[in-house]
């Protein structure tokens, strides 16, 4: 009888997790999912403006995907991955030199912190601001231009902006400049998280820093390298205020420059709700594909060896197990 009182007066205190983690799920749910779950419906509607009038919503089935696909989305898909890869490749290599520099105590760099605050620094800046620089400097009549005619490198102005690689160049310039810091923060935690007397056995064992950099380094970051360069990826899909500032929203040349994100707020400033809900399902579903794919293929290898690790673990336990009964 006393054990059955206890139990009924026991109070359980599981349920103020859930309260503490409640106004998540709530504005969650009030501000994304709600949102998405209407955007994926309209997407399926003929709902627009014309002028004062408002068409719709009447239900269009699959018709917005289909005059989706017959316009030029392949092309802005191809644009936004290009402006991502030319900025993203630099990035990332640029980012593990640095970390690789900044967190070696052999080499003894002096200066670090201001180092680390510069390099950070053009994070904090705005992209539209920066858009706006990079517009005043390499314009054709800017100072970029005027300091290689001075030094006798060029006889006429390039034109950055007004031709296609040029355009996307500077996009990606750009995007490196501004993410580059970033990025090598995080490698640097990765990298300082690292066990050290891992580095020593390999220095005993007469591993060169080439060696020890990618058998040891690079396997042991892998999980941050696969979320630097998966939200990178988000990043570079949903990419818009700069190239939209930097081509004052034309695209560059021939809308060699216009991303996917370009394309749906044309859209959106048209008013055409069904059409721009089936752009932001795409890109969603894209997002999603692309980066499920990075994922698996970048931590394939590294499930292999986590496996294989394990098993030697579990043998040399087994030979410790063994070794400790036979002293005794």
């Amino acid at each position: 009888m006393g054990e059955k009182t206890k139990k009924k007066g026991s109070i359980s205190y599981a349920k103020w997790g859930y309260i503490f983690i409640a106004p998540f799920f709530i504005i969650f749910a009030v501000f994304q999912l709600i949102p998405l779950i209407s955007t994926i419906y309209y997407s399926f509607f003929e709902y627009y403006r014309s002028g004062l009038k408002v068409i719709g919503p009447n239900f269009a089935g699959l018709k917005n995907y289909i005059t989706l696909f017959s316009t030029d989305l392949p092309k802005y898909f191809s644009n936004t991955l290009i402006l991502w890869i030319i900025g993203f490749i630099p990035q990332i290599a640029i980012s593990l030199l640095l970390a690789a520099w900044f967190t070696d105590l052999r080499l003894k760099l002096k200066g670090q912190t201001f180092f680390k605050t510069v390099i950070y620094m053009p994070n904090l800046i705005m992209a539209s601001a920066f858009a706006m620089l990079f517009f005043a400097l390499f314009s054709d009549n800017g100072p970029v231009n005027a300091v290689l005619i001075s030094m006798g490198w060029i006889t006429e102005p390039i034109s950055f902006l007004n031709t296609v690689w040029g355009n996307r160049a500077l996009v990606g310039l750009m995007n490196f400049l501004m993410w580059f810091g970033n990025t090598t923060i995080m490698l640097m935690a990765a990298i300082m998280g690292v066990d050290p007397t891992l580095y020593e056995a390999a220095e005993l064992d007469g591993c060169t820093p080439n060696q020890m950099f990618w058998k040891i380094t690079i396997p042991l970051i892998r999980p941050i390298l696969v979320y630097v360069m998966i939200t990178s990826m988000i990043g570079g899909l949903q990419m818009f205020d700069v190239p939209q500032i930097l081509t004052n929203g034309k695209g560059g040349p021939d809308r060699t420059s216009t991303t996917m994100i370009m394309y749906l707020n044309n859209h959106l400033f048209s008013k055409n709700y069904g059409m721009a809900g089936a752009v932001s399902v795409v890109l969603f579903l894209v997002c999603a594909v692309l980066c499920v794919v990075v994922y698996f293929s970048l931590t394939k290898e590294d499930d292999g060896l986590t496996k294989a690790q394990h098993n030697e673990l579990k043998a040399a336990k087994k030979i410790a197990a063994k070794a400790a009964k036979g002293g005794k």
